[in-house]
């Protein structure tokens, strides 16, 4: 068998420490991460629906309370409304129609019953009834 060929850029300089490899998880001495795991909070924070800047003021402008039963029921529309591969699409929950960007997961705007009366929904490709 032949000896392998020297290659001087492998070789730490004179004085340097030499490479510690890094530690595995279960290898002894090695501590256990605390806290959420990278993919619980990416989970977290990718299924949460967020409000824009436009929703935000009709919410506010028209009155629309925003209980967290009421989140909820909006929540598991986009769901729904994603499992069956939604673009943009209208979730009513009790007298509130919500027009909601399902890939970004984010509601463009709120229509509360009083204003549905002469209200139009355009570009949109599903209704869900939450």
């Amino acid at each position: 068998m032949t000896p392998l060929p020297h290659n001087p850029a492998l070789v730490p300089p004179v004085g340097a420490p030499a490479p510690v490899a890094p530690a595995r998880n279960g290898a002894p001495g090695a501590a256990a991460p605390s806290g959420p795991s990278f993919a619980d909070v990416l989970g977290d924070r990718t299924s949460a629906v967020s409000l824009s800047g436009h929703a935000k003021a009709r919410i506010e402008r028209r009155g629309i309370d925003l209980d967290p039963q009421t989140l909820a029921r909006l929540q598991h529309g986009v769901d729904r409304a994603a499992a069956k591969g939604s673009r943009e699409s209208v979730v009513l929950v009790d007298d509130v129609a919500f027009v909601v960007s399902v890939k970004a997961r984010t509601v463009i705007t709120a229509v509360d019953r009083a204003s549905m009366r002469d209200h139009v929904f355009t570009n949109i490709d599903s209704a869900v009834i939450s």
